[in-house]
């Protein structure tokens, strides 16, 4: 039997060699100096040669447990050499059948009906948050731990939201990967449960008192801050809409106002935002028909053109203080609340919560028990991009632009009913105004 030194000591000579060790198993030196395990065996009655891997990568010793594995293999009737060359072809097949592999295959069958800004989500997210932990394990080795333990990692970080629509893209591919011939359990569907529930329920600090809301206007009017950070302030307040689509707003997306003839009453101005932008369900935001209409105030028509001068037509509507191609600070609203007195009491994602229950309760009042009173109820839940109570995707489809005349009357009271004793938008666009001490 060899030993270790004899090993070590093998060198290149004229020609290759053989140093046999026991039961088949032999070193070989190539006449370059290369040395490499084999070991002979017979089966079917023939000659075999099983090459286990280089020295000194693999010891004496390693060698040695590799050729008691094939004797095992032989004895239980199988042929080490074929067994050797499965493993190699499943290694192989195992480095390119990754998650990372089949997440990236079918995020480009997918992106031809996607809009190009949620492709681009779909794919940071993987980045981010998934190809690190398990992007490059065999698909079909992934287990229920492995994937739960990659999610909670996000889950840590408060993204709970984001944890969970991971869950259900990993379940598709791992789908995808199945349907393209490696079988997996998927074990994104068995996780669903053990991840954090999603809080449903008003997460926001939200004024729900009129006169609450009308002194948030007048310190907001006389604030020391910037024409445009006041401005956006009161849009949002007057369409309710999410502060980052308020913020992300382009001149094109509105509609219906002469801009020549500042004077003239827009009746029929909107502002149309695109589908991309809504922050919807997942199948709802790679369907261009759910775009969100949201009819204009001609209060809101005001603040829009108290804030034309200082933004660009090619820009934001809304731009922030270094250029006016750079959206307002997703913090400066919230900052001019806090800096005003109403920290833990209104937030800018408040003023849904607001007008939902400020004008649904004002309804309940007008038409207790009527069926105008479920009407309305629908209507506001649509000027909010919300999906009302029984109505379906296909329906809502067909219904985002619906009630339109109705929904323009209730921006009109909402308008009335807030801004009373505010001051003017133009007015705005001048400067604060010194603040008066109560």
């Amino acid at each position: 039997m060899l030993t270790e030194i004899e090993v070590r000591k093998a060198s290149a000579r004229d020609r290759d060699y053989k140093l046999a060790d026991a039961g088949g198993l032999h070193l070989f030196v190539s006449k370059t100096g290369h040395r490499s395990w084999r070991y002979k065996y017979r089966f079917g009655g023939k000659e075999r040669r099983l090459v286990l891997g280089p020295y000194p990568e693999i010891s004496l010793k390693r060698a040695r447990e590799l050729r008691d594995d094939a004797k095992r293999a032989l004895r239980e009737g199988r042929d080490p050499g074929l067994e050797s060359k499965r493993a190699r072809l499943s290694r192989q097949e195992g480095h390119k059948n990754t998650f990372e592999q089949f997440a990236r295959e079918w995020h480009a069958g997918q992106v031809p009906r996607w809009k190009p800004v949620h492709a681009e989500d779909v794919m940071v997210s993987f980045q981010r948050d998934l190809f690190g932990e398990i992007g490059g394990y065999p698909i079909d080795q992934i287990d229920e731990q492995l994937l739960l333990q990659a999610l909670r990692k996000v889950e840590a970080r408060g993204a709970i939201e984001t944890a969970r629509r991971l869950r259900q893209r990993a379940e598709r591919v791992f789908r995808f990967a199945a349907a393209e011939g490696v079988k997996n359990a998927n074990p994104a569907g068995n996780v669903r449960d053990a991840l954090k529930p999603v809080v449903t329920g008003r997460r926001w600090p939200a004024l729900t008192d009129v006169a609450q809301i009308r002194s948030l206007i007048r310190d907001v009017d006389r604030a020391g801050a910037s024409p445009v950070t006041r401005l956006s302030s009161r849009f949002l307040a007057l369409t309710a809409q999410r502060p980052g689509m308020v913020r992300h707003a382009m001149w094109p997306e509105i509609e219906g106002v002469d801009w020549t003839k500042p004077d003239t009453p827009s009746a029929e101005a909107l502002w149309r935002i695109p589908a991309q932008k809504m922050k919807q369900e997942l199948a709802l935001r790679e369907d261009e028909a759910f775009e969100h209409v949201v009819p204009l105030s001609a209060a809101s028509v005001e603040v829009l053109l108290a804030v034309r001068p200082f933004s660009s037509s090619r820009g934001p509507i809304f731009p922030g203080g270094r250029d006016t191609f750079t959206p307002l600070s997703e913090n400066a609203v919230g900052y001019l609340y806090n800096r005003e007195g109403w920290k833990g009491r209104h937030v800018p994602h408040g003023w849904r919560s607001s007008f939902s229950t400020i004008m649904n309760s004002r309804i309940e009042r007008l038409f207790p028990g009527a069926e105008r009173l479920l009407v309305d109820r629908l209507v506001i839940d649509l000027m909010l991009a919300h999906t009302p109570s029984g109505m379906s995707a296909s329906e809502l489809r067909y219904n985002r632009s619906a009630y339109m005349e109705r929904r323009r009357e209730l921006a009109e009271d909402w308008a009335a009913l807030i801004l009373e004793g505010a001051d003017t938008a133009s007015s705005l666009s001048e400067g604060p105004r010194r603040r008066v001490k109560r």
